[in-house]
């Protein structure tokens, strides 16, 4: 399945609203009963130290697919996000191991 990377930036002043809803929104980042897969993920740091967005790397089958999932995210729906973007992402050093079966 391919990947795709979600840079995510905060609106300003979302900092109070970004804390309220944390734990629910890593709660769901670690639920599995979605077809996606969230391989990586985190808080993007400004220069103070201060959460400005969230990266992720997400395994999925398309892009509609991420678009779904990140559409159910709490920091979405509580508009704390100014701007996502999903690219795809060609993961080269790092990689996980393929699943075996």
């Amino acid at each position: 399945m391919p990947y795709f990377s979600v840079y995510a930036l905060d609106r300003p002043g979302m900092d109070e609203r970004r804390g309220e809803l944390r734990a629910a929104h890593r709660q769901r980042l670690r639920r599995h009963d979605h077809p996606v897969t969230v391989r990586i993920g985190g808080p993007l740091l400004g220069d103070d130290g201060g959460m400005i967005g969230s990266l992720f790397v997400i395994e999925a089958a398309d892009r509609a697919e991420v678009e779904r999932y990140m559409a159910g995210d709490h920091y979405v729906l509580a508009g704390v996000f100014g701007s996502v973007e999903i690219r795809k992402f060609a993961w080269g050093l790092g990689q996980p191991e393929a699943a075996s079966g």
